[in-house]
């Protein structure tokens, strides 16, 4: 047996070895990617799908989303970031085209007029 010194005198240590009769341990190591940060847009997306969906430009947005959030679920960060900037970018198109829409039904005058619902006796 090993003797190892200690200040205040010698003691002896025993080594001891694994249990015996206990299974052979093994370890697992799981080596966790960086977080890098890519956002998806989907939220954005999802809302110009719901409620500005001109042209289907939302739904064609929440679709390159949900394909950005595969890409970064699979570790692939490139991909990730291709599909999250198409996204963004259709996700401004269609926020624009929607604000132009909104102000313009805003401020046209209406081409239509209620019709009577009984027509005039001349």
């Amino acid at each position: 047996m090993p003797l190892f010194i200690n200040p205040c005198g010698e003691h002896e240590v025993a080594v001891l070895g694994a249990p015996q009769g206990s299974a052979h341990m093994t370890t697992t190591v799981i080596n966790m990617p960086r977080d890098i940060s890519v956002p998806d847009h989907v939220v954005w997306s999802l809302f110009n799908t719901l409620f500005m969906n001109f042209c289907c430009l939302g739904f064609i947005a929440f679709a390159y989303s949900v394909k950005s959030r595969d890409r970064k679920m699979v570790g692939d960060i490139t991909g990730a970031q291709a599909f999250a900037s198409t996204a963004k970018c259709l996700n401004i198109w269609a926020l624009i085209f929607n604000i132009i829409l909104t102000i313009g039904a805003i401020k046209a005058p209406p081409t239509w007029s209620f019709l009577p619902l009984c027509p005039r006796e001349m």
